[in-house]
């Protein structure tokens, strides 16, 4: 959002300087962007600013988050709104200074809401446009919505309800499913509408609803994905309706009002060939009236809206016929004869008298039906058996409803297609052998009827119940006329649907209601034959309302359309967005007419009715799921004004609409569903991020909730551990991560799966650096975004970094969504000066993962590591197991082999065999253990005897303790230096009696010298108390528990005034100490020539510390069988020994696995969380 201020100057002499410092005082603490040069004031004014004649004018603008809002009152950004909320700034009111910068006055906010106007974005801004065109000189001005409950909402519920089935279906639905199962069908569907229109009012009555209806509801109910699957549901659905109403006024005009225009001629056609040329008149017809109609919308909506009345006025007056008619009945029954041969009800088109002959003044002689029957029309002329067999017999096709011909309509007749329209209670003579000739002359099934058919074409009599919320922003009193208005319609206009289906039953007589287009009474319409004056009454305005509702779908489509596109939640749709200046959808109407086009196509109208019953059903079905949703839930904003609704109602409408969907069609229920999931997922993974305060973010929420205190009752099982990581990366000056590749790899060991948390810690505090960590984590999440890594990022800010990262470890995850596993690369260029305190940082996240149990994995090398879109098309992943870590070294290469990136590879196991192991049965054992693990790998033990310690591996160890002594003399503050000076005087006393030579043979065992006051020079924490032991006799790389150690450390054998003293100052003592008896060169006082005569002593290799020695011997020899079987391994996989247990060989530990890695491209260290994570059992 954006503020402009404009400052004035006054009568006073105030330069264009004090302004801008008053308004710089006025904003203190924020940081405006201010329009002009320099001091901000636009260059005009600047050079004015001594004459005291010309105004200064200083613009502020004030930058905001740049997110898409919802359109709300309480979010003015006019400049008007703008200069007056100002007035009310610091008037008695300093006390909430601050706040007023942000927040709006009390008294602004009720005026803002009190001019507050919601108009409709479609057809009465296209009306307003043309009326802007024609008047573009002047303004006009906007009225405020005037429509109410009866003329809003009411009428146009009942103009959309009632349509084309109503008057060419209906009858034909009685017939079929009989009266008892038409009003099951009709109940049903009235019902599932009712409940729909409970949770819409509810829906609608829970704040200000604009323009949109069942569109806005869902999506701001049930969020983008729903919303924009279900809204173009409800596009299609509307669209087909279009196109169902076109099909319905062609039926019309083609059968019953000009049967001669039809292109291809039925007459003399038979069977397929004339259902052929029926649906070909349809879809010629069709076209013309949908291009006709689409020419209509295109050039004037407000011609379709002024209509309205006209095609309102037709359906209102032609069921009002119908009720006359059927009281007319009662007293006087029309005549409308049927014609039956036996009992089947023949076609009445080509004869004129019910009868096979006729008595004239001159004999007998035979009549029109006799010759459509016979060769000839004399009366020993060869005629049809089944003719001959039968006789003829006329009856009323309307009884009258005191006849009693309900009893006969109340059970369904259910027919194949092809099958003829018989009278049940009539009897006729026929040889069941005898082939059926003359079909055409009986009236004939067109299509094989069954209940679920017949579901699927009312339903669509039955929708319309979304006008009024539609209409919402025309509405005087929205929350108030809609739930009235929509109910109400909804009465009514069940009532009339289920006394239809009765009274059709009671007045007209079976074989009439099962004829669908009226074959046996003159080609009428069968329900315009009921109807008082005329049957043209019920024709006429039939076709003028099925055309008016026909306009009504392609204005409304089109807008949907242009509503979901201009949201935009579906990217691919964003171009329908567009249309003429005045706000016309030309691109959505474009569209929509093709669509309808595609329904005209199939040019049945029983075969589009189910397609477009099933997307108003998953509608009205995802209208009572956000209804139900939101009152479970229980969110704060859920505050209907709608009373009368309950989750136990929206559930039922729910469970109805899903049951009514595959009752119609299953397989079009399917399809329908099918649809709606694919575009929730392009929506899900295309679509643009919005925010709506749905209802599915609030079930993420409680069911998130509810999980994590499921995962709160104890640790997962074994066979449920998959690595939940915490990645730590690094950020540079800009907050770019300087590691892209661990979020690669993170992806090839996820694939998606589990827990990821991608954290980065920041230097400083938090107030300070809160736009750099935002900046830091827009980064992340860019990053996690370009590698496809699914998880959360999280940024720490903390004084330093050690204790930002701690931070992390510690806080990371909720509850039971913990990480298990810390992934993090290893430290570059740790042994030059400047980079210490990167390796102190690495190696105590070592140590803190290993003491919260935590498993740690640290690749080396990880720019070498491949991303993503490379493939390895051979190679091996190689595996050292050297100790037993839980199987995690297993398991990792598993994981990695499940993406596309490693999935060519090969899994190879090496392990080490020592010289009393017995290295076949160890095969032997590994393999049948893989076997078990169900994990394919080559097995291979490599045999390491014992070797002497060369002089190699001596002066390694000798140069690594140097570069240790020198590391830790640079990296000592001047305090240490002076307490180094002391300590090495305190310590000088007992240095004497360790000049004799012997103590290089006897300085592993403490009980061997005389007692005297312990002192922390005597040992390194790392010798063993056990008798001496040759380096020679064991090889290990891990100091694990089966090594003796001293019971006396260094931190019990010190006193408590020495024990007070500085790491640094027992680093020295313990690591530098040699044993000709002479201490180390005080680090405190070293010069530059004391730091020379580090690197210019001669190597003393029995002074050096044996463990050391040992521990590089393993190093050495194992990097050596490493680099001899793995060199060529696309990865290297192997224990990461554990960190010194004080921190005075710090170094030295990041040297022995510098030389355990050396020579190998791409390595990780693996360090088990202390925890099984693979098991053999199912």
């Amino acid at each position: 959002m954006s503020q402009r201020f404009t400052v004035s100057k006054s009568d006073g002499e105030r330069r264009p300087s004090d302004i801008q410092g008053e308004v710089n005082q006025l904003f203190e603490g924020d940081e405006p962007v201010v329009s002009g040069e320099g001091c901000g004031v636009e260059p005009e004014a600047a050079s004015a600013g001594g004459d005291g004649a010309a105004a200064a004018e200083v613009v502020v603008v004030l930058k905001g988050d740049s997110n898409p809002k919802e359109s709300s009152p309480f979010i003015n950004s006019s400049d008007a709104a703008a200069e007056k909320s100002q007035q009310y700034d610091r008037k008695n009111m300093d006390l909430f200074e601050e706040e007023m910068e942000t927040s709006p006055m009390v008294s602004s906010l009720l005026s803002s809401l009190a001019n507050y106007s919601n108009l409709p974005q479609g057809s009465k801004e296209h009306e307003e446009g043309e009326n802007n065109e024609a008047e573009s000189s002047r303004k006009k001005p906007v009225k405020a919505p005037q429509l109410g409950t009866l003329m809003g909402v009411y009428l146009p519920c009942i103009q959309n309800i009632f349509g084309v089935i109503l008057f060419l279906r209906m009858t034909w639905l009685v017939g079929i499913g009989g009266v008892v199962g038409t009003f099951v069908i009709v109940f049903m569907c009235c019902t599932t509408t009712m409940l729909t229109a409970i949770s819409m009012s509810a829906i609608a009555t829970n704040g200000v609803v604009p323009a949109g209806g069942s569109y806005y509801m869902i999506s701001r109910s049930l969020g983008p994905e729903f919303g924009g699957a279900v809204g173009i549901c409800f596009y299609l659905g509307t669209t087909f309706a279009g196109a169902m109403y076109i099909l319905g006024a062609i039926e019309l005009l083609l059968i019953y009002i000009v049967p001669k225009a039809a292109i291809f001629p039925l007459e003399g056609l038979e069977g397929a060939e004339q259902e052929a040329a029926l649906l070909n008149n349809m879809r010629v017809y069709g076209t013309i009236l949908l291009t006709s109609m689409a020419t209509v919308v295109f050039v004037g909506v407000k011609y379709v809206n002024k209509l309205a009345l006209v095609f309102l006025a037709c359906v209102i007056l032609s069921i009002l016929a119908v009720y006359a008619g059927v009281i007319k009945t009662g007293v006087d029954a029309p005549d409308f004869p049927v014609c039956l041969l036996g009992n089947r009800t023949l076609v009445w088109k080509s004869f004129d008298v019910c009868a096979k002959t006729i008595e004239t003044t001159n004999g007998t002689v035979t009549t029109q039906l006799w010759r459509m029957f016979c060769d000839s029309s004399l009366l020993n002329a060869t005629c049809d058996k089944f003719f001959s067999m039968n006789n003829v017999t006329q009856i009323q096709g309307i009884p009258g409803v005191t006849s009693g011909i309900l009893t006969e309509n109340l059970f369904p007749f259910y027919y194949e297609k092809g099958d003829l329209i018989a009278r049940e209670n009539m009897q006729s003579v026929e040889d069941p052998d005898d082939p059926l000739t003359n079909a055409n002359r009986y009236v004939l099934a067109d299509i094989t009827s069954f209940f679920t058919l017949l579901v699927g074409i009312y339903f669509p009599s039955v929708t319309g119940i979304m006008a009024g919320s539609n209409r919402s922003g025309d509405l005087r009193d929205a929350q108030k006329s809609i739930p009235i208005g929509t109910i109400a319609a909804i009465t009514t206009t069940s009532f009339v649907y289920m006394s239809s289906v009765i009274l059709f039953g009671a007045c007209i007589d079976g074989v009439v209601l099962r004829d669908k287009f009226g074959e046996g009474v003159h080609g009428n319409l069968v329900i315009g034959t009921l109807a008082w004056p005329s049957p043209w009454v019920i024709v006429i305005g039939s076709f003028f309302s099925t055309c008016g509702a026909g306009l009504q779908s392609l204005t409304g489509a089109p807008r949907l359309m242009q509503a979901i596109a201009k949201d935009g939640i579906v990217p691919a749709l964003r171009i329908f967005g567009h249309g003429k200046a005045n706000g016309e959808p030309t691109w959505s109407l474009l569209l929509t007419a093709c669509i309808c086009e595609s329904g005209i196509l199939i040019a049945s109208l029983d075969a589009v009715a189910p397609i477009l019953s099933m997307f108003f059903l998953m509608c009205y079905m995802f209208v009572n799921l956000a209804c139900a949703l939101q009152t479970l839930l229980r969110t704060p904003n859920w505050r209907p004004r709608f009373k009368f609704y309950h989750w136990a109602l929206s559930f039922l409408g729910m469970s109805l609409c899903l049951t009514l969907m595959f009752l119609c069609s299953w397989y079009y229920a399917i399809v329908a569903m099918v649809i709606a999931g694919s575009i929730y997922k392009y929506i899900e993974f295309a679509g643009a991020e919005k925010e709506w305060g749905d209802g599915i973010r609030g079930l993420s929420l409680s069911a998130a909730r509810y999980a994590l205190m499921r995962l709160e009752e104890g640790p997962p099982h074994t066979k449920n551990w998959r690595p939940q990581l915490l990645v730590l990366v690094s950020t540079d000056g800009e907050q770019n991560v300087e590691q892209p590749r661990l979020l690669s790899l993170t992806n090839q060991l996820k694939a998606g799966k589990g827990l990821t948390i991608v954290g980065t810690a920041l230097e400083g505090t938090f107030l300070k650096n809160f736009e750099q960590s935002q900046r830091a984590e827009q980064a992340l999440r860019k990053l996690m975004e370009t590698e496809k890594v699914k998880g959360f990022c999280q940024v720490t800010v903390s004084s330093n970094l050690r204790d930002a990262t701690s931070h992390l470890l510690q806080a990371s995850g909720l509850g039971g969504l913990k990480h298990n596993a810390v992934l993090v690369s290893w430290p570059r260029n740790w042994k030059q000066g400047d980079e210490h305190l990167k390796l102190r940082n690495f190696i105590e996240l070592v140590r803190e993962t290993t003491a919260a149990d935590l498993a740690l994995l640290v690749p080396k090398n990880i720019a070498a590591f491949p991303s993503n879109g490379e493939r390895f098309t051979e190679g091996h992943i190689d595996v050292w197991w050297i100790v037993h870590d839980g199987g995690m070294l297993m398991l990792l290469p598993f994981l990695l082999r499940q993406h596309k990136v490693w999935r060519k590879c090969k899994m190879r196991i090496f392990t080490v065999a020592q010289m009393d192991d017995n290295s076949i049965q160890m095969k032997k054992d590994l393999t049948t253990f893989l076997y078990h693990l169900r994990i394919d790998a080559m097995v291979e033990v490599v045999e390491m005897h014992d070797s002497d310690i060369s002089a190699y591996t001596y002066e390694k160890t000798l140069v690594m303790e140097q570069r240790s002594q020198m590391l830790k003399q640079i990296n000592l503050t001047k305090t240490e230096r002076e307490r180094e000076i002391q300590s090495i005087t305190d310590s000088s006393r007992g240095s004497i009696r360790r000049k004799n030579p012997a103590a290089v043979t006897t300085q592993l065992s403490v009980t061997e010298d005389p007692p005297a006051p312990p002192t922390k020079e005597e040992k390194p924490e790392e010798e063993s108390t056990s008798p001496p032991v040759s380096p020679l006799d064991q090889v290990q790389l891990i100091h694990d528990n089966t090594t003796p150690t001293s019971p006396a450390t260094p931190a019990t054998l010190l006193t408590p005034p020495e024990a007070a003293q500085s790491p640094g100052e027992q680093v020295q003592m313990t690591w530098t100490e040699k044993c000709d008896g002479e201490p180390a060169k005080p680090p405190g006082a070293a010069t530059q020539e004391g730091i020379k005569d580090i690197f210019s002593m001669k190597p003393e290799w029995e002074n050096l510390n044996q463990s050391n020695v040992r521990r590089m011997h393993t190093a050495l020899r194992l990097n050596e069988v490493i680099i001899k079987k793995s060199s060529e391994a696309k990865l290297v996989l192997l224990n990461m020994p554990g960190p010194p247990k004080n921190r005075t060989g710090d170094e030295n530990y990041m040297e022995f696995l510098e030389v355990l890695t050396e020579g190998l491209n791409r390595v990780l260290l693996v360090r088990g969380g202390g925890r099984e994570v693979i098991t053999i059992y199912s």
